[in-house]
């Protein structure tokens, strides 16, 4: 027996934790969402960040990375341990069959662990569905101890796009951040400029003072005959 594990947002290019092998394929009717809250790593209580779960969707296909952990139980246990304090917003563990490339039919391996999260009100950290434009704007500022919002999901579209299957949600959402931040950017540069129009004195150039040429005697040089 060996554990696998199915990474979906930052497992799959942060795991976090030695595993001895590494396949890239797919889970059938899940789909990624932004609607988890994170708010010791990303984000915080005040500010949660958006992070990605998994919501059922029938007929939907979720690519990642299933890892393999080898070398017993102590070695198993202590993986799942630290995934448990890692994914600590995540408050359900399933198992599932995961698909690769060649075979769309038969799983390539069965019984793979994946955390998620349930869609209730009882989960504190769900957040719910939002407009892009809304999500776009939370990401795009909040920030916690490990960085900010913005950057997890620009990895997650960099880590999807390197394992060939890019995920067009994770781009549309990355490029609606990107389009908030720069107009935040711009933003910021106006108030400043304004800023320097209103408060700063009107600076005018002094005149220069006229060149004056002052002529200066010649020395005679007296020539003395031998």
């Amino acid at each position: 027996m060996v554990l696998w594990v199915f990474g979906y947002a930052s497992l799959v290019w942060n795991p976090g934790f030695e595993y001895d092998e590494k396949i890239i394929g797919f889970i059938k009717d899940y789909k990624r969402v932004f609607d988890l809250a994170c708010i010791d790593h990303r984000g915080t209580p005040e500010h949660p960040a958006r992070t990605c779960t998994l919501e059922a969707s029938k007929g939907a296909v979720c690519w990642g990375a299933a890892l393999c952990v080898r070398g017993g139980p102590e070695k198993e246990r202590a993986v799942i341990e630290y995934l448990e304090r890692r994914e600590c917003e995540y408050d359900l563990k399933s198992h599932i069959d995961f698909y690769t490339e060649g075979d769309h039919l038969k799983p390539a391996l069965t019984g793979v662990l994946v955390f998620t999260s349930t869609f209730e009100e009882s989960n504190k950290y769900y957040l719910g569905p939002a407009p892009l434009e809304d999500m776009a704007r939370q990401i795009a500022f909040a920030t916690g101890p490990c960085g900010n919002n913005r950057e997890y999901l620009f990895s997650l579209e960099k880590a999807m796009s390197a394992i060939g299957h890019a995920d067009d949600m994770v781009i549309e959402l990355a490029n609606e951040v990107r389009k908030v931040v720069r107009m935040s950017e711009e933003k910021v540069v106006k108030g400043v400029q304004m800023l320097l129009r209103t408060r700063l004195p009107h600076m005018h150039p002094l005149p220069l003072p006229e060149s004056t040429v002052v002529a200066l005697p010649l020395q005679e040089t007296a020539v003395m005959d031998n």
